[in-house]
């Protein structure tokens, strides 16, 4: 590891080499006998690699990268399953085998690229930010792939109904699991962190991790695709710093033996024999990424340098694609050859990338003066025209509002039918007749559909006065040149568009009640028990939802915190002019709750928190992450002026919110 790093190429590389060296293929002898510990040491490391995914994913920077990198990373994707499997059935390999290599040659090393970029200071120009979105999606490709590659082992296809099935039930799933786990994930993790020991705030997370990967396991799902989730909700927490560093040794530790343990299973006999498909498909890999990542970034409007640094910064074969290859492996669906393949194309590949990112604006400008002029100005002029179309992307106020409301609504719709489905799954392992219940009553059936109504109640009422108010607004854009007197025309388009809508909710549920239905007399009952209950309790169940609602996108709204430790900056003064104050927070306080990062004290007064006292207890140097509580006693450094401005930064009072009707 030592060597590799002196020698600027991936650390996963001498990981690798290291597992070869000591693995039971490599002569004279094997210096590894208990394999299996290593095996189960390897698939803990895969359930961190996930987490850690899931904690540099974040659901505002999948919103940030946009259509750009969405489109660069579908067709990158698509074009390297093609040319894959093209490869695959030229060296007469298995259909299944083809298609697994195409997806792990259109899988990118997240970490590799990533961290090439920090290194070189372009994390944030044009290109960095592409290739970071484009990574984005190759993440959630993956993730995808690992849920279907089930029905793959199984049957050996997966056929379009199936696909759109597992997909739906999937999408449900991940709906309910983020909108709960958003509500539900930072809160408790802040709870913790204000505790303010390490030890417990990193068993609680490691809990998490290890608890929801075994529950995705038991709803039918991979364990990867649980720790990715948690570590993406943990990711929203504010503690996602702290977090960060206490699990970063145990990251690096599992994700070393995972690397390790893949490097034990390639045989040099293997790679001998395998030796020209490992050549062929190397150089038939680089140009077909850079020119499938730089054609996709230029559909999506990047100029011809920038599109040629996107192809060449994501030409690096990903780790993931080593995980893939040894479920594809275990199940059956591949034969042992394609693994040690994969990792010789990928450590190959890892030397030929420096020179590729080191030589794009040559390779682009070589391509630009080969290319026929007419083909130039084509380009130019279309990226022209995307650009313009970018920044000339406008709607109305109403329309956006509009579009708002309705994804609310498919959100809500989402969340009803995860009540509903979970329901019945529940309801299916219990006796469809419970000895306490006469059988007229229809039995757990009646039980377990009542019990879902009710957990979705405040849903329901809340989308019932969403689809009210975007009736309202489509009628009157659908009308807005109609004289303000035709109000009787308004009022019927108005109806009309709400009534379809509930009657598209009531087909839903029932579709999702066949399960758990209860006999139609009964049913008839409950409905009008539960119309009652809403003609009541309306109030208080629209209420129930805005509540959780509001935490929901304050969640979602919170300023982004890092996971980088904070830049250190210079003592704004020399020490002799230094002060210290102390600063006793008051109970309105705005600086009462927030991080001592959330603050940015330094950037914007140049005095430094040195100390909190708290509850007779002294934190010296206190984190970036620490937060500060009513009646702290906070220790300040700096100028006189600089002390003045930071007196005046602590006890500004908090601005009270508007309560949510």
């Amino acid at each position: 590891m030592l060597l590799f790093r002196r020698l600027r190429q991936p650390v996963v590389l001498g990981y690798l080499l290291a597992g070869f060296i000591i693995g039971p293929y490599t002569p004279p002898f094997p210096l590894i006998h208990d394999e299996q510990t290593i095996r189960t040491l390897a698939d803990i490391g895969v359930v961190f690699l996930m987490f850690s995914l899931g904690l540099d994913f974040s659901f505002k920077k999948l919103k940030s990268v946009g259509i750009p990198a969405l489109v660069t990373a579908s067709f990158e994707i698509m074009a390297m399953i093609v040319v894959g499997f093209t490869l695959g059935q030229i060296f007469h390999w298995t259909r299944m085998e083809s298609v697994f290599l195409g997806i792990m040659l259109a899988l990118t090393s997240t970490t590799i690229v990533v961290k090439s970029l920090r290194d070189a200071g372009a994390l944030k120009s044009p290109h960095g930010t592409l290739i970071s979105g484009v990574s984005i999606f190759d993440d959630i490709f993956v993730i995808f792939v690992m849920i279907l590659l089930p029905s793959f082992a199984v049957s050996g296809e997966l056929p379009a109904g199936a696909a759109a099935a597992t997909l739906f039930r999937l999408g449900i799933f991940l709906v309910a699991s983020v909108v709960l786990g958003l509500l539900l994930v930072p809160r408790f993790l802040r709870f913790i962190g204000r505790i303010g020991s390490d030890e417990m705030l990193l068993i609680i997370v490691l809990a998490l991790c290890l608890g929801v990967a075994l529950l995705t396991v038991k709803v039918g799902y991979s364990v990867a695709l649980g720790a990715f989730m948690i570590g993406a909700m943990v990711a929203e927490s504010r503690e996602l710093g702290r977090i960060v560093r206490l699990t970063a040794p145990l990251r690096d530790m599992f994700s070393a033996v995972f690397f390790v343990a893949i490097g034990m299973l390639i045989d040099p006999v293997f790679l001998w024999d395998f030796r020209v498909p490992v050549l062929v498909i190397t150089l038939v890999y680089v140009i077909a990424k850079v020119s499938a990542c730089a054609v996709g970034a230029m559909m999506a409007g990047c100029d011809g340098h920038t599109a040629m640094r996107v192809g060449t910064g994501m030409a690096q074969v990903g780790e993931f694609a080593f995980i893939l290859a040894t479920l594809g492996v275990s199940m059956g669906v591949i034969g042992t050859h394609l693994y040690p393949v994969i990792v010789a194309v990928a450590t190959l590949n890892a030397f030929i990338r420096p020179y590729l990112t080191g030589n794009a604006d040559r390779f682009s400008d070589l391509l630009m003066r080969r290319l026929p002029a007419p083909m130039v100005a084509s380009e130019r002029l279309y990226t022209g025209w995307i650009r313009r179309l970018k920044w000339n992307r406008t709607s109305s106020p109403g329309m956006r509002r509009v579009r708002s409301v309705m994804w609310q609504i498919a959100l809500n719709a989402a969340l009803i039918a995860a009540v509903f489905i979970s329901v019945a799954v529940v309801i299916n392992r219990v006796h469809p007749q419970l000895p306490w219940l006469p059988p007229w009553t229809g039995g757990a059936r009646t039980l377990g559909w009542l019990s879902a109504a009710l957990l979705a109640l405040p849903i329901y009422v809340a989308t019932i006065h969403k689809m009210q108010a975007v009736a309202m607004m489509l009628s009157e854009l659908a009308l807005a040149g109609v004289r303000a007197r035709d109000v009787a025309l308004r009022a019927f388009l108005s109806n009309a568009l709400f009534i379809a809508q509930l009657l598209g909710l009531a087909l839903m549920t029932f579709l999702l009640s066949l399960a758990i239905m209860p006999p139609l007399y009964v049913l008839a009952v409950l409905l009008i028990a539960l119309a009652a209950l809403v003609f009541v309790r309306g109030r208080s169940l629209n209420a129930w939802y805005s509540r959780a609602k509001f935490a929901v996108v304050e969640t979602w709204t919170q300023p982004p915190i890092e996971s980088a430790p904070e830049e250190e900056h210079p003592m704004p003064a020399l020490l002799r002019e230094a002060r210290m104050h102390t600063c006793v927070l008051k109970p309105n306080s705005a600086a009462i709750g927030r991080l001592i990062r959330e603050l940015e004290l330094r950037a914007e007064t140049g005095a430094s928190i040195i100390a909190i006292e708290r509850g007779g207890r002294t934190l010296v140097n206190p984190s970036p992450d620490d937060e500060l509580r009513e009646g702290d006693a906070v220790l300040l450094l700096g100028s006189d002026q600089q002390l003045a401005q930071a007196r005046t930064h602590l006890q500004r009072t908090r601005e009270m919110p508007a309560s949510e009707s």
